[in-house]
């Protein structure tokens, strides 16, 4: 596998792009989300703001999971105002999944002929494997602090079990090395892309979330509360609900937890 000589962001090429309005580079920090987090309570100068890290320490990821951070990969959270984008203010179930889609998009040039989709509620698989996960934090003020890993030129070597059982990069699939930078500008421009578009025609956008549906006809087993469903996927509504086939018909879920192996 050939390999980029230097794997470093290009502070100077990302400073560069109009998707945002600052940016805090740091080689190590605990979790970018919680850092933009602290900025968004701070209310720290002009939005949007990009925090990016070279690698993570304590990586967060939906509910009490953790996000697995290694050199090579992308960790980042964008901090925005969702008006600035004609967004509403309110979190929306189908606002992760928009994102996912903005992922796939940027991605999928890079993976041609491979299976690339959604994972309900927030995650991105190709292959079988997750390649990226997202996180959307609301605050009490609307403001936005959108939370990404993409898994890019990162080796699974030192990660947790169940990481290096699931997971796969860009650079594991194709054989070769990327752009970093460029990724993540791609990834940046197709995420305001597809949230614009998703706040414009609703409806429209939505349908993607069932074309890209890897879940389809597969046994899902999801925690709901205190309440366990399992049922057949029927695919995700446009309203970013988890459809089910379940003994009692069919059913639309927006929130839970999928289990896995269950």
């Amino acid at each position: 596998m050939s390999r980029v000589e230097n794997d470093l962001l290009d502070g100077n090429r990302l400073a560069a792009s109009s998707t945002f309005a600052r940016l805090v580079y740091s080689d190590t920090m605990p979790s970018t989300q919680d850092h933009a987090l602290e900025l968004a309570r701070s209310q720290a100068g002009p939005l949007p703001i990009l925090v990016v890290a070279e690698e993570q320490t304590a990586g967060r990821g939906r509910g009490a999971n953790r996000w697995w951070t290694a050199r090579g990969s992308l960790a980042f959270s964008l901090l925005l105002d969702p008006a600035a984008w004609g967004l509403a203010p309110q979190p929306v179930p189908e606002r992760s999944l928009a994102v996912g889609v903005a992922i796939v998009d940027a991605l999928g040039p890079r993976l041609r002929d491979r299976a690339l989709g959604l994972h309900w509620p927030n995650d991105v698989f190709a292959e079988g494997r997750k390649i990226s996960g997202v996180l959307v934090d609301v605050l009490p003020d609307g403001m936005h602090v959108i939370g990404v890993g993409i898994n890019v030129n990162n080796s699974f070597q030192g990660a947790p079990a169940e990481v290096q059982a699931r997971a796969t990069s860009l650079a594991e699939l194709s054989g070769r090395s990327f752009d970093r930078t460029e990724v993540l500008l791609d990834v940046l421009t197709s995420i305001r892309q597809s949230l614009v578009e998703s706040a414009r025609l609703p409806a429209e956008f939505g349908a993607r979330f069932d074309e890209l549906c890897l879940q389809r006809g597969r046994q899902l087993t999801l925690d709901v509360g205190q309440q366990r469903v399992r049922g057949i996927c029927a695919g995700i509504a446009p309203d970013g609900g988890l459809l089910l086939d379940t003994a009692r018909g069919r059913e639309k879920f927006y929130s839970g937890v999928l289990r896995h192996g269950a």
